[in-house]
């Protein structure tokens, strides 16, 4: 039988890695709220139309959750539960779930304690994802993602960003392919109820992270600002709550994982050789927040 791939929410991360499972003969179906195209993939839109189980081996669900929890589960979990001939699903959760830290590291057994309202949504997601009996349930738990079109060039050229600093804090980041890379190796040698922190080596500071991204522009690295005096909206304040170093060994050691960018440096360069930045063009006014 054909193996077939559902995209719950067919994003940044599900756009990665479907060319892979296309080009080893897969079907993948994506669906998103709003009608789009990709190619190769049999795309629904959803909520509206009917998402299809049958035939269906692999599941990957990226939709964020809400107050209430999970809303796949909430429109179709009994569905799922009862999809015969699943082999592999996949949870995408955050890091936000292990919430404040210090700057001390976690891994995958560490105790759940968000900090932020969408650390605590994510948590209670997963939990409600694991509450399916008998699902092969395999969850991804991944820092802060960027890669093509999700670099910071645009703003460096624009003269729009802004090397926040707050002592001690550090991000831990993924590149995109990275992720994809992980999905991949899961999806060939699954082990239900595997929880994995996806994430790269080398946590670090925001502001050396910009700093890096302007030198490979050839700009003036932007000055520091304090973060008390950032002016930042509530939801950018927020990820400065946290602060923590995360651990990726089991995606080394279980699903024997080479990272593509093990830190910000590569993957940078490969953001910036992805993205034609001689041909960007600043707008006539920094857009509003």
């Amino acid at each position: 039988m054909k193996k077939t791939l559902l995209c719950l929410g067919f994003g940044y991360t599900a756009r990665a890695l479907a060319p892979r499972m296309l080009a080893e003969g897969w079907r993948v179906i994506g669906t998103s709220r709003e009608p789009v195209e990709a190619e190769g993939v049999e795309m629904l839109t959803w909520p509206g139309q009917e998402v299809p189980l049958e035939g269906v081996t692999h599941v990957l669900s990226s939709i964020g959750p809400n107050a209430q929890g999970d809303p796949v589960l909430a429109a179709m979990g009994e569905r799922i539960a009862a999809a015969p001939g699943l082999e592999w699903v996949g949870y995408l959760s955050t890091t936000a779930v292990y919430g404040h830290r210090d700057g001390g590291w976690v891994d995958e057994a560490s105790e759940i304690s968000p900090s932020s309202e969408r650390g605590d949504w994510r948590a209670l997601a997963e939990a409600q994802w694991q509450d399916i009996p008998g699902l092969p349930l395999h969850i991804f738990r991944l820092a802060g993602i960027y890669g093509p079109g999700r670099g910071p060039f645009a703003k460096l050229m624009a003269g729009r960003a802004r090397r926040i600093v707050k002592p001690g804090q550090v991000f831990s980041r993924i590149h995109v392919e990275d992720i994809a890379q992980v999905l991949a190796a899961s999806i060939a040698q699954p082990r239900p109820g595997a929880i994995y922190n996806v994430c790269d080596d080398d946590p670090a500071p925001p502001q050396d992270v910009l700093g890096h991204a302007a030198e490979l522009l050839g700009l003036p690295v932007p000055a520091e600002v304090p973060f008390e005096e950032a002016g930042m909206t509530p939801m950018a304040r927020s990820f400065y709550g946290e602060n923590k170093r995360v651990r990726n060994r089991r995606i080394k050691e279980e699903l024997g994982v080479e990272l593509l960018y093990p830190t910000y440096r590569e993957g940078l360069r490969a953001v910036l050789e992805a993205e034609d930045m001689e041909s960007f063009v600043p707008p006539a006014e920094p857009p509003g927040v």
